[in-house]
């Protein structure tokens, strides 16, 4: 009994030793590839980790110039997280929160350049589509309709449809074309979020242009 385990111990070493001279090299360089990507992955989650908390520090600085009105701080602040944490959703955060503070201390060229920023860069299509939105807004102010349309040409996530051709229909009705931002301002309604609050004003719009 105990001679026939033995040989049967001896057959299974044997199959093993048959099969790890066949797919040894083979499994070692399994194992190692995954131990390497896992190391890699666990090395990026710390870098992501790492650079969200920095972009944290940054932006809390951007709302706190923000706050005092300190306009150095703030193109420093701003400068960098842009600069060094662009892939970070705070680094869209920021730059939409500077481009606003730029643009109530009059300073337009620096609000835009903020704005334009988020619309290259942004870190979701809705980052994107926001920027867009107020820089053909800024436009529209300087009366470059042409521009400002320009810019409003981009596919927009679904959520900003609406206020995308919002935004078309107050340039159209700045450049005195009223039939255009009658359609603007229909498909805007079309696309609004029946509970949306901004339908209001979008039908004031509507209105007081068919009347």
């Amino acid at each position: 009994m105990n001679h026939r385990l033995d040989l049967d111990e001896q057959e299974q070493l044997a199959n093993l030793k048959a099969f790890w001279d066949k797919y040894g090299n083979f499994i070692t360089t399994l194992v190692t590839i995954a131990l390497v990507c896992y190391a890699a992955f666990n090395g990026w989650r710390y870098w992501e980790v790492k650079q969200s908390r920095e972009a944290v520090v940054l932006f809390e600085g951007v709302e706190k110039a923000v706050a005092n009105k300190d306009m150095a701080l703030l193109k420093d602040a701003s400068g960098t997280l842009l600069g060094d944490y662009k892939r970070t959703a705070y680094a869209s955060k920021g730059a939409l929160i500077a481009a606003k503070a730029y643009f109530e201390a009059g300073d337009a060229k620096q609000a835009k350049a903020s704005l334009q920023w988020v619309a290259d860069n942004g870190f979701t299509d809705a980052y994107k589509a926001i920027a867009r939105i107020r820089l053909a807004g800024l436009l529209m102010d300087e009366k470059a309709f042409d521009e400002a349309l320009k810019v409003l040409d981009f596919s927009a996530p679904d959520t900003h449809l609406g206020l995308q051709a919002d935004r078309r229909g107050d340039v159209y009705f700045s450049k005195s074309d009223n039939e255009a931002a009658r359609k603007a301002y229909a498909e805007a309604l079309a696309k609004l979020d029946e509970r949306d609050p901004w339908r209001t004003v979008v039908q004031l719009k509507l209105e007081s242009i068919t009347q």
